[in-house]
């Protein structure tokens, strides 16, 4: 797996050779205070790709990926989504262009239903009149649920099981299938398998390859190193608050990365 080119004008390609990004942050700054977070970070995403995002404490992974995902809005430097800027004031505006994140926290709802949290915010109302005074539609609900979890490989006991009686990789799992769902672009996971077992952690990835096979784009933050090596299309190292390196997953070593993390790599990236 060769070098991934630049275009004359600085467009980055993927590594075939074709095709531009489908999300994409070009010299992005982003300062809080006198901190300067993002130094004129880079960093790129192609269609049906994972794409692991890794960085020492303090590199400013966090700080991007909020950018990206329109928690932040980047004081210099640019968002651009399949090829064409655009500016998120809100997660909600990131979300409607087609980007979903799933943050270490869950942000799932313990008292609601499977099938309630992967509809949140989306619900299906009733045909007719009982539709206009707000009804919802539970049967379409929860056959759309049963659906989309069955094939991203997600098992549960039932989608009318309340999240709050899942196990974590379970509750995970829910969290990544309902990110993947709604997103038409790209979906960010923040450290997604932190604190699940080996059978849970093996399960949430397993949704993450399923939703990548299905032409799905799939960025992964992660501090574990063997877990990236194992499931990434391509590794981009932060740095500092900018891109250090970036490499095809197949031609790098553990050691490889944590090297480029810390400063100290001698492995010649694709682009640093």
């Amino acid at each position: 797996m060769g070098a991934a080119p630049d275009t004359k004008d600085g467009t980055a390609q993927h590594p075939d050779g074709t095709g531009e990004p489908v999300l994409e942050a070009r010299g992005v700054v982003k300062r809080f205070g006198h901190v300067e977070a993002l130094r004129g970070a880079d960093f790129t995403v192609y269609k049906a790709e994972v794409v692991a995002l890794i960085g020492d404490n303090g590199a400013g992974k966090s700080t991007l990926i909020k950018t990206l995902s329109g928690v932040h809005a980047p004081d210099e430097g640019e968002i651009r989504v399949d090829g064409r800027p655009v500016r998120f004031s809100t997660p909600v505006d990131a979300r409607q262009a087609g980007v979903e994140t799933v943050y270490q926290d869950l942000a799932v709802a313990d008292d609601l239903s499977v099938a309630a949290n992967l509809y949140l915010g989306r619900e299906i109302l009733r045909s007719g009149p009982l539709g206009r005074l707000g009804l919802l539609d539970r049967r379409a609900m929860h056959r759309g649920a049963a659906q989309a979890l069955d094939q991203l490989g997600v098992r549960i006991p039932r989608v009318t099981t309340p999240i709050a009686m899942l196990s974590g990789g379970q509750r995970q799992s829910v969290a990544v299938a309902r990110a993947i769902i709604w997103a038409t672009n790209v979906v960010i996971l923040d450290e997604p398998t932190a604190a699940l077992g080996v059978v849970q952690t093996e399960r949430v990835l397993d949704v993450v390859r399923r939703a990548r096979d299905a032409g799905m784009s799939v960025v992964l933050v992660s501090h574990n190193m063997p877990q990236v090596l194992e499931i990434a299309d391509r590794v981009e190292v932060l740095r500092l608050g900018r891109r250090a390196a970036r490499f095809p997953a197949d031609a790098v070593t553990t050691d490889d990365l944590v090297a480029a993390m810390t400063g100290s790599s001698n492995k010649r990236s694709e682009q640093n």
